[in-house]
């Protein structure tokens, strides 16, 4: 299926790999260790500056399932049905238009677990939704090797095992899959064949269950001690004189006649962290949206957020002043190719992009969050060339920044290796302890159900 010795490129290096038909691989690396660019030269868009064997199947026999290729497909979709100009009479694309008319009723689009959403336009499915999407319109093409970037990443505990257990079928009816994977503990049983890549180098490591595998996968995924000082929060909590930061009641949310939930109630009161939990489309994110103001019916609910009442006035600036927000929704808005510095500054202005000078102040802080999080030596690259981990880590440190009071945390790790996803619960078992920003925290993984949660509202 696959057979590469030798490759030499600036970006990436394979001394030996090489697939078999009807083997499943895993290859396990961190963010930025280089995987997109393994992805590049099975697209075919990447060339060896010297190779002494390269077979694979041809570019059209591939299918490769990124986060890259999903925010492509985003932004595509997003200009044909939202362009600048108001008046666009443009249908909505459907999920079931990026599929061929005769497999509309395929079993494995119900093994996927999308057969109830074919008829929802793509924007409105969620982040695991539209790549279990891009995956069906992959394999009814006809490929014969399938490669997909961190499947499992946003889906629940039920999804997860549902979508392993589709792509274990695939891989016994001739389709080979190959997982590119951040977590070890997202190799599934049936994905044997181990190779590991850090910085452009790719080596194969052995089989899943070997005892020499598991302890060559230790040495390379310990962690590094952090020796970098936390960064002063930029005011007090004793400043903030309301009992409640989110207070809704009875709320409802409903879209063309169906609710999404009703009759809810939530309190949480400063310095009560909160864990949210619940299945794909229980209206996790829905609700999220509700506090942060980006869903419209906001104003048709009794809801008090950070002191202000929805719909009595205020702007959305001010509610999101003392609020930071890391999101999926976020990281596919921000489209700006602005610096890092200039992301993790705009924390500060709960903008997309920088667009007024920035105090030395605020500089200083931003470079202090860029050292936090490790990539000081990065403030000068353009935030899209970095790969879907770096930015989701950059967006974390920029909702941090301004030291914030509520603290909106929607899956923040996702896209995350396993060593950056252990750094940011560190970084809210240490916000706990300054007793200053209250989290509100949506996730699957039971390893992220932290001590620190009071309060568990499961949808």
């Amino acid at each position: 299926m696959l057979n590469i010795k030798n490759l030499v490129h600036a970006k990436l290096n394979i001394k030996q790999w090489q697939i078999a038909p009807n083997q499943n691989w895993c290859v396990l690396g961190r963010n930025g260790s280089g995987k997109q660019y393994l992805n590049q030269l099975l697209q075919g868009t990447l060339e060896a500056e010297k190779v002494d064997t390269l077979a694979m199947p041809e570019a059209n026999k591939i299918g490769i399932i990124s986060f890259e290729e999903q925010q492509a497909t985003y932004e595509k979709a997003l200009d044909i049905e939202a362009p600048d100009f108001v008046d666009s009479e443009q249908a909505p694309t459907k999920a079931r238009d990026f599929l061929p008319e005769g497999r509309w009723h395929d079993p494995l689009i119900v093994e996927f677990g999308l057969a109830h959403r074919m008829d929802t336009g793509y924007l409105k499915l969620s982040t695991g939704e539209s790549r279990k999407l891009l995956m069906l319109q992959a394999i009814f093409s006809g490929i014969e090797l399938l490669v997909c970037d961190n499947p499992f990443d946003s889906l629940d505990t039920a999804s997860c095992e549902a979508l392993s257990q589709a792509l274990h079928k695939l891989s016994q009816s001739g389709v080979n899959v190959l997982l590119m994977l951040n977590n070890r503990q997202d190799i599934p049983a049936w994905c044997n064949h181990i190779a590991f890549i850090e910085r452009g180098y790719l080596t194969e490591i052995g089989e899943l269950h070997d005892q020499q595998t598991q302890q060559q996968l230790d040495a390379l995924l310990a962690p590094t001690p952090d020796h970098t000082e936390w960064p002063e929060n930029q005011c007090q909590l004793a400043d903030f004189k309301h009992p409640y930061l989110v207070k809704l009641n009875k709320g409802k949310v409903h879209y063309n006649g169906v609710n999404v939930f009703e009759d809810l109630d939530v309190a949480i009161k400063p310095l009560q962290h909160t864990l949210i939990t619940g299945p794909n489309g229980s209206g996790k994110s829905t609700l999220m949206q509700l506090i942060t103001g980006d869903c419209a019916q906001c104003y048709s609910n009794d809801i008090h957020v950070l002191g202000y009442q929805r719909g009595s006035g205020e702007t959305i600036w001010q509610v999101k002043e003392n609020m930071g927000i890391v999101s999926s929704e976020l990281h596919r808005q921000y489209r700006i190719n602005s610096d890092l510095l200039s992301v993790i500054l705009s924390g500060f202005y709960d903008s997309i992009g920088v667009y007024q000078q920035p105090s030395a102040a605020h500089i200083k802080l931003a470079e202090q969050w860029l050292a936090k999080i490790g990539m000081q030596d990065k403030q000068k690259t353009q935030f899209q060339s970095l790969s879907y981990g770096e930015q989701r880590l950059a967006l974390i440190a920029r909702a941090l920044v301004k030291s914030p009071y509520l603290l909106i945390l929607d899956e923040p790790t996702q896209g995350l290796d396993e060593l950056n996803r252990h750094r940011v619960l560190n970084f809210l078992e240490h916000l706990a302890t300054q007793k200053h920003s209250t989290m509100l925290l949506v996730s699957h993984r039971k390893d992220e159900f932290l001590s620190i949660f009071e309060q568990h509202i499961t949808l």
